[in-house]
């Protein structure tokens, strides 16, 4: 069964992606931030990662380029809802630093879905 880790500081959208991706067969893990979630990858190794970017103590762009570099091969989904500079800056930069798909929030749950349905194939 694919392993699937959720990084998100707020405990609504774990919840929601969690119950979700659960219903689909997958095994999901939470984290509420970057360095969480950096710890639990090393303990548990997830298929794929989704992350938000704007969290307390390790953002999602600092999250991804560690990822990236001690775990080349682990597909990530970025996720933002904005911020100063608004999600689309954000979501280009992940994607830049190694993020497959990056996608708004709200995130549709249909096009998140069918993401890591295409990511985990």
């Amino acid at each position: 069964m694919p392993k699937i880790l959720i990084i998100d500081d707020e405990e609504q959208i774990r919840l929601v992606l969690k119950e979700m991706l659960g219903r689909f067969g997958y095994e999901v893990l939470e984290a509420t931030n970057g360095e969480e979630g950096l710890a639990l990858q090393r303990e548990k190794a997830a298929d794929l990662i989704i992350t938000d970017i704007i969290m307390p103590d390790k953002e999602g762009l600092e999250t991804i380029r560690e990822l990236r570099r001690e775990f080349p091969e682990v597909n990530i989904i970025a996720i933002s809802g904005g911020g100063q500079i608004g999600s689309d800056q954000y979501l280009n930069t992940a994607k830049q630093l190694g993020a497959k798909c990056t996608l708004q929030k709200p995130v549709g749950l249909d096009q998140l879905r069918q993401e890591v349905h295409r990511l985990l194939k």
